[in-house]
């Protein structure tokens, strides 16, 4: 794909967001002291089970780029789109109140950011080798 067409996909994707986000009025969150009760139900012991698995399948590529110190077979592209929705799950667990959605998907964030940006740290190296 050519880098514009690349590029032309991200500013679509962040326009979307953005749009999902700051467009959508009366979504704003009303209570967040529900997110800090230290209640635990069933249903979100389930949503941790469930969640630790989804977050986490991406750690053994993660953990195999930085083991090889190389990019090859990585897709960024992938990694980058799942971190801006993991986002747009993040808002949507503050806004109904469901702690194993914003725990793993702001965990899942951050793994993706990760990906990414070892991915360019190592395809910059193999470009300029040292």
């Amino acid at each position: 794909m050519k880098r514009d067409t690349l590029n032309h996909v991200w500013v679509g994707i962040l326009g979307l967001g953005v749009v999902l986000i700051f467009g959508c009025t009366g979504l704003e969150i009303h209570d967040t002291s529900s997110l800090f009760n230290p209640e635990v139900k069933r249903s979100e012991v389930m949503g941790l089970v469930a969640g630790f698995g989804t977050t986490f399948a991406a750690v053994p590529d993660l953990v195999a780029m930085f083991k090889r110190r190389s990019s090859k077979g990585m897709n960024p592209t992938m990694a980058g789109i799942m971190a801006i929705f993991q986002l747009i799950w993040v808002y949507y667990g503050l806004l109904v109140g469901a702690r194993p959605i914003v725990v793993w998907n702001t965990v899942a964030v951050a793994i993706n950011c990760l990906s990414v940006g070892a991915y360019f740290h190592f395809a910059r190296s193999e470009r300029h080798p040292a």
